[in-house]
Formats: C-alpha cells, sequence, structure tokens
C-alpha cells in the first residue's frame, strides 16, 4: 500500500457558460505510485516525481 506524502492540493476553479452562470470544477493531481530507493512505495504526483529524478541527475 502507498502512502500519501504529497502536499499539493487540487486545482478549482469556475466553468462559465454564456450566460455565465459559475459551476466549480476541479482538476485532480497526477498521482502514481513511486518505489523510493529504499523499497517503501509513495504517491507523489507526477511533477514531483520529475523533480526527484532530475536532482538524482544532477548530483
Amino acid at each position: 500500500m502507498a502512502v500519501n506524502i504529497t502536499t499539493r492540493k487540487d486545482n478549482v476553479k469556475n466553468t462559465r457558460s454564456h450566460a455565465l452562470n459559475a459551476t466549480k470544477k476541479r482538476q485532480n493531481l497526477n498521482l502514481q505510485v513511486y518505489r523510493l530507493e529504499d523499497g517503501t512505495k509513495v504517491r507523489l504526483s507526477a511533477k514531483e516525481i520529475r523533480t526527484l529524478n532530475k536532482n538524482e541527475k544532477a548530483a
């Protein structure tokens, strides 16, 4: 079972009709299960995984 460790939140916006009715719409995160070097599974967003991989290459 993967553990959620991300602190990011969903995006919330209004969708507007031609009559200017506002309806709330959520844009969910792209959460992926990622295995760390010690073998634990964590749930991170795709953006955070890209950042981790980028920092590993730089080090």
